[in-house]
C-alpha cells in the first residue's frame, strides 16, 4: 500500500518545524520529505537531511526538466521545491510522507495529490506574538524580521484554503491537535500520547 502525504505550512516562526519533529517521534510510520533550495546551509544543518542544497542552476536546470512537485522563488534568488522522486520513493516503501513547505507549495502539494493529502495551516496567535518569535531567535536581522513578518502578513490569507488550521498558542495543545488530526486521516485509532 502507498503511503499518503501530510502536509504542514504556516508562516516562519508559526512552529511548523517543531510539531513535524514532535510527530516524527511517534508511531506514524511517517518519513519527512527532505526539500531541496538554492540558499546556503545554515550552521548545524546537512546535506540530505535538512534540505538538498543544490546550486541556482542546478535547482533552475531541474524546474526546466519538471523534476519538482512544486517550488518557489521565496526571496529573489532563493529557491525551495519539493523533488518528485524524493516523494515517490518514501511513498513507495509504504511510509507516509511528512512535509513541512511554505503555504502556497502546501497548496500545489494539496492541489496535486487531492484526498491523498491532509494540509494543515499552523497560525501564530498574532502577528505580534510571530514577531516576538522571530526576534528570540536571534538568527536574521531586523530587516529580514520584517520581511518575514510583512510576508505572514499575506500567508495568513491563504489559510482558509487548508484543510485544518491549527493555532499555534500552547505548544503542548497544538501538538495535541496535530496528532489528533493525523491520526484521523491516517484511519489510526490507537491512543498515542508523546511529551515534547
Amino acid at each position: 500500500m502507498r503511503g499518503k502525504l501530510i502536509i504542514f505550512s504556516a508562516p516562519s516562526g508559526a512552529g511548523k518545524t517543531t510539531l513535524v519533529k514532535h510527530l516524527l517521534q511517534l508511531d506514524f510510520n511517517l518519513k519527512f520529505s527532505v526539500s531541496a533550495t538554492s540558499r546556503k546551509p545554515r550552521p548545524g544543518e546537512t546535506d540530505g537531511k535538512d534540505y538538498y542544497f543544490l546550486p541556482e542552476k542546478e535547482f533552475r536546470k531541474k524546474i526546466e526538466n519538471r523534476e519538482f512537485l512544486e517550488w518557489e522563488e521565496v526571496y529573489h534568488g532563493i529557491l525551495y521545491g519539493t523533488l518528485i522522486s524524493e516523494v515517490e520513493q518514501i511513498r513507495n516503501t509504504g511510509s507516509h510522507v511528512l512535509f513541512d513547505v511554505d503555504v502556497i507549495g502546501g497548496l500545489n502539494i494539496k492541489r496535486y495529490y487531492g484526498e491523498e493529502a491532509l494540509a494543515i495551516f499552523i497560525q501564530p496567535p498574532s502577528l505580534d506574538e510571530l514577531r516576538k518569535r522571530l526576534e528570540k531567535r536571534s538568527t536574521e536581522t531586523h530587516e529580514k524580521i520584517n520581511t518575514r513578518v510583512k510576508k505572514a502578513e499575506k500567508e495568513l490569507t491563504y489559510a482558509p484554503n487548508f484543510d485544518l488550521i491549527i493555532v499555534n498558542d500552547q505548544l503542548s495543545q497544538a501538538c495535541d491537535d496535530a496528532v489528533n488530526a493525523v491520526s484521523k486521516f491516517l484511519g489510526d485509532q490507537l491512543n498515542r500520547s508523546g511529551e515534547i
